[in-house]
């Protein structure tokens, strides 16, 4: 005896609301409790701010501070132009391969 293909997808069709039940009777069996880790998550201090009124940093400390910044923002930019070069590279190292 030969279904049509309608009648086959409308069977298909009617099953999958019973494999849903399935899925979510066994989930909610063998799956942890969402509502338990949601209060876990939510019980947390508060950051507090403290505001200096006086500046704890001195004027020679604030130099060489000045300094190092200077130098990591130089240490960034050769980093970046070091990736950048060596980026150019792998792409014609692949041109070259798939040539």
């Amino acid at each position: 005896m030969a279904y049509s293909e309608t009648r086959i997808v409308i069977g298909g069709l009617a099953h999958v609301p019973v494999l849903i039940f399935i899925a979510n009777f066994v989930k909610g069996k063998f799956g942890i409790k969402t509502e338990e880790t949601k209060e876990t998550v939510l019980k947390r201090e508060p950051v507090k701010i403290i505001e200096l009124k006086n500046p704890v940093v001195k004027g020679g400390k604030v130099e060489t501070l000045k300094e190092l910044s200077k130098k990591l923002d130089n240490i960034e930019q050769k980093a970046d132009e070091v990736y950048e070069k060596v980026k150019k590279k792998k792409r014609t190292r692949r041109t070259k391969k798939n040539n």
